[in-house]
């Protein structure tokens, strides 16, 4: 079992940053695929980016291409999503996931992101 605690999320503007950070224990990060999703109220949840186990595979929602980065530190058991250019409709909810070869099995709680104008 792997528990996940994101941090990071916040109030911005538009136009500026956030990094959001997913800190796992129990189980080193090595052994997943991790993700990180988002559900904006009254919508589903969406994936926004995922990388492979190794790091060598990634995915990005179309609209966050471009602005927002995965990357993870496997020393540290962390995973990070570095959020630029952010906009009003990027407020979220934002989820860090673990799982392997394709399937989710482990969620964090989420941390709000907003994004005023």
């Amino acid at each position: 079992q792997v528990q996940l605690v994101e941090s990071g999320g916040g109030l911005v503007q538009a136009g500026g940053s956030l990094r959001l950070s997913c800190t796992a224990s129990g189980r080193t990060i090595s052994t997943y695929d991790m993700g990180w999703f988002r559900q904006a109220p009254g919508k589903e949840r969406e994936v926004v980016a995922r990388n492979s186990r190794s790091g060598g595979s990634t995915y990005y929602a179309d609209s966050v291409k471009g602005r927002f980065t995965i990357s993870r530190d496997n020393a540290k058991n962390t995973v990070y999503l570095q959020m630029n250019s952010l906009k009003p409709e990027d407020t979220a909810v934002y989820f860090c996931a673990a799982g392997i070869s394709g399937t989710t099995r482990y969620w964090g709680q989420g941390t709000q992101v907003t994004v005023s104008s």
